[in-house]
């Protein structure tokens, strides 16, 4: 058998921070992380998807994903989790928008020499049909190997307004890309429909890392200078890649569509189509989500414990608590441990507006959950008070908590389940269930989990100051010290 002739590399954009999807998703664990379809995240959906393009003329390499570095532990986790082992993590110290992220992706694709055709997604979207996507993809693989640029285009089905569009015309191997054009009204996009040459920009792009250069040398040279500025001055922390901070700060903003794609109908650049009919979604606000969930006689979607009366066409998500519903149509309700959002369907886009609200008055709910994930486990905030706050912690096996001490609380420590290793100033103890120990103020400590199971402990919290910012940590397995 020959071997395979295409070497692709799969993309995964995995930055973002789904506002309208507030508030399951959060900027410290946006909607690519969450489990909204089936049984794994939509991060984790999109690196398979990718990792299952191979066929006899096509290689398919370890997944290289561009991310946020705040979400790098989260993206180990959940590779970790689907027994993925990335190429590498590409860490935006800032965002840039998606035209630098490629742009650091094909860098590090011409490292070495090489020139894979890179198969770009985004990290937050859903498919119903696996064969028809990976059919499609291939071919824009083979389309792309032979020097073209293949996009992603998706034929409508209603008058989408919350999605940029893309006029073709037949053509060998795949459709020619006439134009691009932005998200329209209601009445244009009907226009659209009528005549049947326009389809969706999905987002996905199919192309050899150096004709993405070359398309951005030609029509952004600003953005490739800048790139590549703070590539050269990248740092490397095992599978972590750091581009110069100060550096990236300095690439223009601007979306892989408005630097490259839209330029590139009529230029030297032979852009095309291929027409995906997968039952894509890409899951931008909480109507998308109704769509795509499965529904009762009524129409309504629900998730969690949920009561529903005299309802349709509604969307319940319950986290934490029993949810019920009277009398309502065409609502959208989703409750978190802290936060409850009700909206109209109809008016889904409009969330991100009271994410911009929540952030102008200062408040956390936009950026955090009550249950905030670390990389050690994560802690819950289950209740608080002037000059008190109690905690649930989990602690993975093997994982260790930073050497660390505050400045101004003091903290006493409960195990419930587990064993739990307690460094406090220069003695060590083993502590088992039900068993405590307390932290004075001002005194170096760690909490580590010595065992192989889920270490859980109860922490109270009393001082004067209790933020996540009084924490001076001296050691950390994760880099997060100084």
């Amino acid at each position: 058998m020959p071997s395979p002739s295409l070497s692709v590399l799969p993309v995964v954009m995995a930055g973002g921070s789904g506002t309208r999807l507030w508030p399951l998703s959060r900027a410290g664990y946006p909607k690519q992380f969450l489990v909204l379809s089936g049984d794994r995240s939509l991060f984790q959906q999109a690196v398979a998807r990718l990792g299952a393009l191979g066929s006899p003329d096509i290689a398919v390499g370890a997944p290289l994903i561009v991310g946020n570095d705040e979400h790098r532990f989260l993206v180990l986790d959940q590779l970790r989790e689907a027994k993925v082992a990335p190429q590498a993590l590409l860490l935006e110290p800032a965002g840039r928008n998606t035209a630098p992220a490629l742009t650091l992706a094909a860098l590090q694709a011409r490292e070495g020499g090489g020139d894979p055709v890179l198969v770009v997604s985004p990290a937050d979207q859903t498919v119903t049909d696996d064969q028809a996507f990976t059919a499609a993809l291939q071919q824009a693989i083979r389309v792309a190997g032979a020097g073209a640029i293949a996009i992603l285009g998706i034929h409508p089905d209603r008058p989408e307004t919350g999605y940029g569009y893309i006029r073709s015309t037949p053509g060998e191997g795949a459709d020619r890309v006439a134009q691009f054009v932005e998200k329209p009204d209601e009445a244009t996009a009907l226009r659209y429909i009528a005549e049947g040459d326009y389809s969706w920009n999905s987002g996905m792009f199919v192309l050899k890392a150096s004709v993405w250069l070359d398309a951005l040398r030609t029509f952004r040279p600003d953005i490739l200078e800048a790139t590549e500025a703070a590539w050269r001055a990248r740092s490397t922390d095992t599978s972590f890649i750091r581009p110069g901070k100060a550096e990236f700060a300095a690439v223009p903003a601007e979306s892989v569509d408005y630097a490259v794609m839209e330029k590139c109908p009529g230029s030297k650049f032979d852009i095309r189509m291929v027409s995906l009919a997968a039952g894509w979604n890409d899951l931008g606000a909480w109507d998308a989500v109704w769509q795509v969930a499965g529904k009762d006689a009524d129409g309504n979607a629900q998730v969690g414990d949920v009561m529903l009366q005299d309802s349709r066409n509604t969307l319940v998500h319950a986290s934490s608590r029993l949810v019920s519903v009277v009398g309502l149509d065409d609502v959208v309700v989703v409750e978190t441990a802290d936060a409850v959002m009700v909206a109209d369907r109809s008016r889904s886009q409009d969330v991100k507006k009271i994410v911009s609200q929540l952030g102008a008055c200062d408040r956390h709910e936009h950026t955090l959950h009550r249950k905030v994930h670390r990389p050690w486990g994560w802690y819950d905030s289950i209740d608080a008070g002037p000059r008190f706050q109690v905690k649930r912690i989990m602690v993975k096996p093997g994982a260790t908590l930073s050497l660390q001490m505050h400045h101004h609380r003091a903290e006493h420590w409960i195990v419930v389940t587990g064993t739990a290793e307690v460094t406090c100033g220069d003695k060590k103890l083993l502590l088992t269930e039900n068993q405590s120990t307390y932290i004075p103020l001002g005194q170096t400590h760690r909490l580590a989990n010595p065992g192989k199971v889920d270490l859980e402990i109860i922490e109270v919290q009393s001082g004067s100051y209790l933020g996540e910012d009084d924490i001076v940590r001296f050691e950390d397995t994760y880099g997060r010290t100084g």
